[in-house]
């Protein structure tokens, strides 16, 4: 059996940090004013957003604030990932 060291104090530092936001589901019809997905994001939430409709017509009103943001939006079968400022959507086992 190999020799496994596991620092446990410090381990302990890093759940120290708190994350703030959410998972929010939803759907994205048009029903929800842009700002309120802006907010939610801006907030550290995490959106995963059912689309019903044409997809680029729906996020236009936010996509761009989130980017400028520092988000990321991504489109995975019927949802769009819309993600906060330091947390990335991986895609790699796509």
């Amino acid at each position: 059996m190999s020799d496994f060291k596991l620092n446990l104090s410090e381990a302990e530092e890093h759940l120290d940090e708190e994350v703030d936001g959410d998972v929010v589901l939803g759907v994205l019809d048009g029903s929800t004013p842009d700002r309120e997905w802006i907010d939610a994001v801006e907030g550290g939430s995490v959106l995963v957003l059912a689309v019903e409709g044409d997809l680029n017509e729906l996020a236009n009103g936010f996509a761009r604030p989130i980017k400028e943001l520092g988000g990321s939006l991504t489109h995975f079968r019927r949802f769009l990932i819309v993600a906060p400022p330091g947390l990335d959507i991986d895609t790699d086992r796509l």
